[in-house]
């Protein structure tokens, strides 16, 4: 019977540069581009932290970081027009700073 060593015997010609690369491939590969917003959607998010700020709503903020979608839930600390961002208060208090052109998607929980 023949035993063969699977990926073991091909682990010794694999130069450590290669296996980084392999390894940027595999990050790169799984990033999307910014989704552009439009003018009803800006609005409505608009709308969305307004009401929120009004009312001291907890909101769901979809965002976009480095190639990925990530979530955050709080409510409005202080909304910066200057530095056009969001600072927002969390679940254990602390203070999230969000960047506006980076929101894509805001929704009351």
């Amino acid at each position: 019977m023949i035993k063969d060593r699977g990926s073991i015997k091909w682990t010794s010609l694999t130069l450590p540069e290669h296996v980084k690369l392999l390894r940027e491939f595999d990050k790169s590969f799984y990033k999307m581009e910014k989704p552009i917003l439009d003018e009803q959607l800006l609005e409505k998010i608009n709308n969305t932290i307004c009401e929120a700020m009004e009312f001291n709503k907890e909101l769901v903020f979809t965002y976009y970081e480095n190639g990925d979608i990530k979530l955050y839930i709080g409510n409005i600390h202080y909304l910066d027009e200057i530095k056009k961002e969001v600072r927002i208060l969390g679940f254990h208090q602390e203070i999230f700073i969000l960047k506006i052109e980076d929101i894509l998607r805001v929704d009351i929980s």
